[in-house]
């Protein structure tokens, strides 16, 4: 019976990747990314210098200030399309009528997804630190490694939360509706929103940001600046909140840990729900 499910899995995963590889989006994506690397070698952004980054560390930095707008509503966009799209062209009740299981399915898709949206960013960085090695700059290894967990825990965060809006919505165009939806509002409560709503409500402060760690795009952002800017100066009087309840090591650790729960967290009850529900 394992096997059985091993080998609907298996099959799921290829079929998924192989799908996509194929589409115009992919590398267009994959290219997207590849290129805005290269863009910044040429306009000469590792020359910069900012708090005392330069080189390949100050080009990193900027690459995932990118990653922080376009990564998440990519990932939602893409995702939740998913399942409800393979139910409405019917792909699914093809699917499912060969020996696969529900959560083989779910779980194939899952991965394939993840697979095809983290490789093309780890390539770009990888690329960065090829390059950057070439033009004989110093390179971050540091930053390399932290970041790219840092980009893994974010990927699967969204998901997972992506693959959750696909199976609860009945239609594509409400599945990419609810995800711009969840979308504007993490991005709207961001930390300056964050302190206006605080200021005005006159809320306690330790509650407000306690709150705002809960948003995953205000850990990652955090996240990134907290390699970057050690000491949260960029932040102003919330990194004094952060770092009093926290030590930096520790912020790190639930920088990774905590987007990657969470999206883990989405995913299973997404899948529980699949298995549950009248899929066809």
């Amino acid at each position: 019976m394992n096997n059985t499910k091993s080998k609907g899995f298996i099959s799921i995963l290829k079929l998924d990747l192989n799908q996509s590889i194929r589409t115009k989006g992919f590398w267009i994506y994959s290219l997207l990314f590849g290129g805005f690397v290269a863009y910044m070698f040429m306009s000469g952004i590792t020359e910069s210098q900012i708090i005392g980054f330069v080189g390949l560390g100050r080009l990193l930095v900027t690459f995932m200030q990118v990653c922080i707008v376009i990564i998440p509503i990519y990932v939602l966009i893409t995702v939740v399309r998913s399942i409800v799209g393979d139910k409405e062209s019917n792909v699914m009740e093809y699917m499912l009528s060969l020996p696969v299981s529900f959560n083989s399915f779910f779980w194939g898709k899952f991965f394939a997804k993840y697979i095809v949206i983290y490789i093309p960013l780890l390539f770009s960085l990888i690329l960065s630190i090829v390059w950057g090695s070439l033009l004989s700059l110093k390179v971050p290894w540091e930053f390399f490694w932290y970041y790219s967990a840092l980009l893994a825990a974010m990927v699967f965060c969204f998901l997972g939360l992506g693959m959750f809006i696909s199976v609860y919505t009945r239609s594509q165009e409400l599945a990419i509706s609810t995800a711009f939806v969840i979308w504007l509002v993490l991005v709207a409560f961001l930390d300056l929103l964050l302190m206006g709503m605080m200021l005005k409500l006159r809320v306690n402060p330790d509650m407000v940001i306690g709150l705002g760690m809960i948003n995953p795009l205000q850990v990652f952002r955090v996240g990134v600046l907290v390699l970057f800017d050690p000491k949260l100066t960029t932040m102003g009087p919330a990194a004094y909140y952060i770092f009093d309840t926290v030590s930096r090591a520790t912020f790190i650790a639930f920088a990774i840990l905590y987007p990657t729960l969470l999206g883990l967290l989405f995913a299973i009850f997404g899948a529980r729900r699949f298995r549950r529900k009248d899929v066809i």
